[in-house]
């Protein structure tokens, strides 16, 4: 048995790697629609799967600033790959949304609003500092004064296949945010591949009594204290060999005093405002809403999608954008996924995914400027008080 961080005492058993495909017969017999990695365009995308051969069996990945690369290895591994692109935000918070849309009648209009039907989704593969990006956009749509109903409605009706990270990845650092290699809560059944010389395996562990009942319908059998180790030290080597470190302490009031550092015109030379950054973020929930009407004026449209603190757009008021340079708003997007988020949510707005340095095609490293500001911050210690002032004193 073991403990979650939480203290909730877990019962391991083991899967064999032969019997995941019945794993996935048995989510499909209960009426899940299966979203897991898949290889697309030379990259890994959470896409539907139907079979354990639309895994990326065998694929490894090289990730770097501005790189990514895949690679077939010498091992039939069937969660090798780390993160790619995509975020399972793109099935929770779609990027496209329509809220309602209205016909021209006589004497007025007919508005009829969208009724979003959620399917019922078991998402494969979910990494631990995955899953707390979903607990942090769950405090954003469900948790506040105001909820998403879009996005509540999809959240009721998931099945969370957790996996525990055999294989580090050169941009993650989620150790330094608290938020893996391994999955503590949030799943309902949490997985950690062992493979060896003459054996291939799954640890499993519940999170949830669905979890416990999909667990039960799969051969399987307790987990003896020697496959418990080799679990465990799966994820203790991928702990240890992390890409990216980054130091938290005191974070959020090293930025609040950094607001008038010259590292901010050093990364905005750098930086193309494209947005990258924002898009592959599993945390990122800005958006914009567009109307739009048919050519003869007849129905029109309203939809939410996602938008960007990047684009000019998005901080335009009468007069103009509020944040015209991409100092400005590279300046906003890191504060306030460091310091403001935590004003706002109560955790930070980072998990330590990395994608936002591998995906940057200027491979701009939020790790290394949070080095920077810390530099400039002991050599310059009066600059910036003003600002730290103020925000003490909010």
């Amino acid at each position: 048995m073991t403990k979650s961080s939480k203290g909730k005492t877990r019962i391991k058993r083991v899967v064999e790697r032969d019997d995941f495909q019945t794993f996935l017969d048995v989510l499909v017999e209960k009426g899940y629609r299966l979203i897991g990695p898949t290889v697309r365009d030379n990259t890994v995308t959470y896409e539907e799967i139907a079979s354990v051969s639309d895994l990326p069996v065998g694929y490894t990945d090289e990730q770097e600033k501005g790189t990514y690369r895949l690679q077939k290895g010498d091992k039939p591994i069937l969660f090798g790959c780390g993160l790619g692109p995509h975020s399972w935000k793109k099935y929770l918070y779609p990027a496209s949304v329509r809220l309602w849309r209205a016909r021209r009648m006589e004497g007025g209009f007919d508005v009829q609003s969208e009724a979003h039907v959620p399917d019922r989704l078991a998402l494969i593969g979910v990494r631990a500092c995955e899953l707390h990006a979903i607990e942090t956009q769950d405090q954003v749509f469900t948790d506040g004064t105001y909820t998403d109903p879009t996005y509540q409605a999809q959240r009721e009706k998931v099945f969370i296949v957790a996996v525990n990270c055999g294989r580090v990845g050169k941009t993650c650092f989620c150790t330094s945010m608290n938020t893996g290699p391994q999955a503590a809560s949030g799943f309902d059944l949490a997985l950690t591949e062992v493979f060896e010389s003459n054996r291939h395996y799954f640890v499993v562990e519940t999170g949830s009594d669905a979890g416990a009942e999909v667990l039960s319908a799969i051969p399987n059998h307790p987990a003896t204290d020697d496959e418990i180790r080799a679990g465990e030290s799966v994820i203790a080597e991928t702990a240890a060999h992390m890409g990216r470190s980054m130091d938290i302490s005191g974070l959020k009031a090293l930025l609040y005093a950094s607001y008038d550092y010259p590292q901010w015109d050093n990364v905005a030379a750098r930086c193309m405002t494209c947005g990258n950054c924002t898009m592959v973020c599993p945390t990122c929930f800005c958006s914009t809403v567009e109307d739009v009407t048919d050519l003869t004026g007849d129905t029109a449209e309203r939809w939410r999608k996602w938008d960007s603190c990047f684009t000019m757009d998005f901080s335009y008021i009468v007069g103009g954008s509020i944040r015209s340079s991409a100092k400005s708003r590279y300046r906003q997007w890191m504060t306030h996924k460091l310091a403001t988020w935590i004003d706002q949510f109560g955790t930070s707005g980072c998990v330590g995914c990395g994608r936002c340095i591998t995906w940057c095609p200027v491979g701009i490293d939020i790790t290394e400027e949070v080095r920077a500001m810390r530099a400039e911050s002991k050599s310059k210690p009066d600059a910036g008080m003003g600002r730290k002032k103020k925000h003490e004193n909010a």
